[in-house]
């Protein structure tokens, strides 16, 4: 992995070469600051002038450079609106492909301009983070406020580039005019703002509007709940990204996301049920569930190592695992066996290829449709998350063939095992396996999970709270310069090689998240698998009934992220979004005890609704938040950032269903309570925790 400061020499365009961020220079005297102080030849009031002063130095260096590049783009535009007027007069084709292409030209320029103030501004946040870092102080905070709220301020270009979203609209407006006009029509981008305008270096140029102003929308929002890499820098999309991607791949890897998801809901209304035709306590639907999640926590690992090597043996192995898993689930009635009923659970578990799935998108999906593909991959889950009570619900039938019975217990099993065989047929017959790169450039490009440090200077610098912690101390590489992604060297930095190894990688910040993670899973967990149990113990619910209750919890994934992506991450820093929801949940929590007589259907609703709605958020704002904050080490390998926390949250899930077993033998009376009771220890240390954290870093 090569130091920021390499890769900044790396991606500069050499015309422009005297005009970036000097980073190195900036580092040095970060490093002389520290030497002055320590031996006493220079007090810390001079330190933060004279860093202040070289800081502005360097902006007013880049914002000047900036409006010359944005009045050279604006002149060049002018010339070619006057040759568009002209040409209305006398139409001539080949002078509009001509003009066409010249507009295009200014697009590409306009990139490399954009590409420009992208990097310096991820320049000056990691110069601003290695300052606080090593002096620990809140100089960021100071600057930022006094320097982008002055109304003279030359920050404000740096992160606003109101003028070059101007551009950006000049050249959108007349290109999709020439192409109207060609055409024959006479309506212009502002008469069909739905419809979308196929001009590559548009769509190139607006992607990089967004991923400099790091806009906060629905998609983005829901695409950075699946913890797929980005790049640290900008880059041009290359050849490799299109020759890998195939369409039907994709969906074959969102679908098999879908099934899984299914899989693992279809059987909550209807296992304590289960449970209890083979002889066993309606509680013991714990075990039956958690099952499951038990062996998730080691498929997790062997599909991450596995697809290293191939995407499409890793998806055959999990369906027929999976298919054969289901048979066993629903043999075990016939049988009368609840050891067969655990081993088919535990099959099914064996077959989670959701390290594949991850891994997939982020090797083999464009950039340009990776954001997409990441939405639709928590899509699938949520909507699986939905479907698989809801399914259960309708399976209310009793019939047997042969010796085999058809029934609400074993219909989940043979409804199951025949999605995967007939996904199995699908797989085989239109999967592409995606050539395998070179040890060397997959060594590079390969990743699964967090974007690292690429979000916007305004994200990044208003932001700080937690992005800060992700630096270890700083040692110098070779060349004199600091690396500031985990304090290694540069030549070991790479992939971690053990989970110990990883855990280790992990800064206070990050683990306060997994614990979040945990916290978060564990009271969804015991929420979703106990409500069987709980509903007619209490209610009498059918489990007809107990579907539609978690068919409707599991619907208000995607609402949910809607409301919170396109407006509350608008209105709220995503710290204050992530301690309310961590609060909520707690609420939901206490709401949900048993203490007053009696128990009441609105009550075990209302708060159950509160802790799912606010778990879903606080999970949204987390995972955005750990994908930002996670080491760059554990971006790549078999033990990376999104095998930690899905270990994480799998955990959480057999700690909750092994609790809701253990507490059965206490009686039905008393499992809400008992099973409550960890998850509010849980979120109380949690929120604690996240307090702390806050307050030990700022």
């Amino acid at each position: 992995m090569v130091a920021f400061g390499k890769k900044l020499k790396e991606r500069q365009i050499q015309e422009w070469q005297g005009y970036y961020i000097n980073y190195k220079l900036m580092k040095k005297k970060v490093r002389q600051y520290a030497q002055q102080i320590e031996v006493g030849t220079q007090d810390r009031r001079h330190v933060l002038k004279d860093f202040s002063r070289m800081l502005d130095n360097q902006i007013e260096k880049i914002v000047l450079f900036l409006l010359e590049q944005q009045g050279l783009l604006a002149s060049r535009i002018a010339k070619l609106n006057e040759q568009q007027e002209a040409l209305q007069q006398q139409p001539d084709i080949s002078e509009i492909s001509q003009l066409r292409e010249a507009y295009r030209e200014v697009g590409r320029d306009l990139l490399k301009l954009l590409f420009f103030i992208e990097i310096n501004a991820i320049g000056l946040r990691k110069i601003l983070k290695k300052f606080d870092k090593r002096f620990g102080y809140r100089f960021t905070d100071y600057y930022v406020k006094t320097r982008a709220n002055h109304p003279y301020s030359q920050l404000q270009q740096v992160f606003k580039h109101v003028g070059l979203g101007a551009v950006v609209g000049a050249i959108s407006r007349n290109l999709h005019e020439l192409q109207e006009e060609h055409q024959g029509s006479y309506l212009s981008i502002y008469d069909q703002p739905a419809l979308p305008f196929q001009e590559p270096v548009v769509d190139s140029m607006k992607a990089a509007v967004d991923r400099l102003t790091h806009s906060t929308n629905f998609l983005n929002f829901l695409a950075q709940h699946a913890l797929i890499m980005q790049e640290e820098l900008p880059t041009s999309e290359g050849p490799v990204d299109d020759q890998r991607y195939h369409f039907m791949s994709l969906l074959l890897n969102l679908v098999n996301t879908f099934l899984y998801m299914v899989n693992t809901y279809i059987i909550v209304p209807t296992a304590d049920d289960y449970s209890m035709s083979l002889g066993a306590a309606a509680t013991v639907c714990g075990i039956v569930i958690g099952s499951m999640a038990v062996a998730q926590v080691f498929s997790s690992v062997y599909f991450s190592a596995w697809s290293n090597k191939s995407y499409f043996k890793p998806l055959v192995f999990s369906s027929i695992v999976l298919f054969i898993g289901n048979v066993m689930y629903a043999l075990a009635y016939d049988f009368n066996s609840i050891a067969i009923l655990l081993i088919g659970r535990l099959f099914c578990g064996l077959g989670s290829a959701r390290a594949v799935n991850r891994r997939y998108i982020s090797d083999c999906v464009p950039l340009k449709m990776r954001m997409q593909a990441s939405a639709g991959f928590v899509s699938a889950s949520a909507l699986g998350m939905a479907c698989g009570p809801a399914l259960a619900g309708l399976l209310q039938t009793n019939f047997k063939i042969y010796k085999l019975t058809f029934n609400q217990e074993t219909l989940p099993g043979w409804v199951m095992s025949l999605a995967w065989l007939l996904y199995l047929v699908w797989l085989w017959i239109s999967f592409r396996e995606p050539c395998l790169e070179t040890e060397e450039s997959s060594a590079a490009q390969e990743s699964t999970t967090e974007p690292v440090e690429n979000d916007a200077l305004e994200k990044g610098l208003k932001k700080p709270l937690l992005l800060n912690s992700e630096d270890k101390q700083e040692t110098e590489d070779g060349d004199g310069e600091f690396d500031g992604s985990d304090g290694a060297p540069e030549e070991s930095r790479g992939p971690a090689t053990s989970i110990g190894s990883a855990y280790k990688l992990l800064t206070p910040s990050v683990k306060v998240q997994l614990l979040i993670y945990f916290m978060l899973k564990y009271a969804m967990e015991v929420l979703l698998s106990e409500s069987s149990v709980v509903t007619t113990y209490y209610f009498g619910w059918s489990t007809s009934s107990v579907a539609i209750f978690l068919a409707c919890l599991g619907l208000t994934v995607l609402p949910v992220n809607i409301v919170v992506g396109s407006y509350i991450s608008n209105m709220f820093e995503d710290r204050q979004i992530l301690l309310t929801s961590e609060i909520m949940v707690c609420i939901g929590i206490l709401l949900s005890f048993h203490i007053i007589s009696p128990y009441t259907v609105p009550q075990y609703v209302c708060s159950g609704l509160i802790m799912f709605v606010s778990a879903e958020v606080l999970e949204g704002v987390n995972l955005s938040l750990l994908s930002r904050v996670m080491s760059s080490r554990l971006s790549r390998g078999t033990y990376n950032g999104g095998l930690l926390s899905t270990e994480a949250g799998t955990l959480a899930r057999v700690v909750a269903d092994g609790t809701i077993t253990l507490a059965g033998y206490l009686g039905e009376s008393k499992l809400l309570n008992v099973t409550l009771l960890p998850s509010l220890v849980i979120c109380v240390a949690s929120i604690v925790a996240t307090c702390f954290t806050y307050n030990s870093l700022y």
